[in-house]
């Protein structure tokens, strides 16, 4: 499995990451794109709370106009299947954080979108960031997958808007 390029526009504050794309995310080439995956609903209902249905498009656009870039730690990986825990540690390569970050010098914020990806940050990337780099703020929020049963919309969706503390 090969991940997706960053959304990010050069003046993002914020940096959300997920773990790596599901089956039907790499199907359809578009971040978060199974259908019971609460990600887009929880992030557009924060930031554009209007009713109307927003396109894949205008979605990615919204991120960015809100100074939020969206990536995944994993730039590659073998998984059976879209659950985080069939992940083959031994295959996991990670994106290339140090040139992503100098790339985008303005964030201020890492929010890992489940304990897969914040787990996969702190053991493969942190060691190897740049000083600099390093004492960024990191939030580990509920993943947002249909996997992750314990919590309903609602109260993911609660953890969630300490997003716009630094949107």
């Amino acid at each position: 499995m090969e991940g997706f390029p960053p959304i990010a526009a050069s003046d993002a504050r914020l940096l959300i990451l997920g773990s790596a794309p599901s089956v039907e995310s790499l199907k359809q080439q578009q971040y978060y794109a199974h259908p019971r995956n609460s990600f887009w609903s929880i992030v557009v209902s924060l930031l554009h709370p209007a009713t109307e249905e927003l396109g894949y498009n205008e979605r990615t656009l919204l991120l960015q106009q809100n100074h939020i870039a969206l990536w995944d730690v994993m730039r590659s990986c073998e998984r059976p299947g879209s659950l985080d825990s069939a992940i083959v540690a031994g295959s996991i390569q990670t994106n290339p954080f140090n040139l992503f970050f100098t790339k985008h010098p303005e964030i201020q914020a890492l929010f890992f979108n489940g304990a897969k990806a914040e787990e996969t940050y702190r053991k493969r990337v942190l060691p190897d960031i740049n000083n600099a780099h390093r004492n960024l703020k990191r939030f580990r929020l509920p993943s947002t997958s249909p996997a992750m049963a314990t919590l309903n919309f609602a109260e993911k969706r609660g953890q969630w808007r300490l997003l716009l503390d630094y949107c």
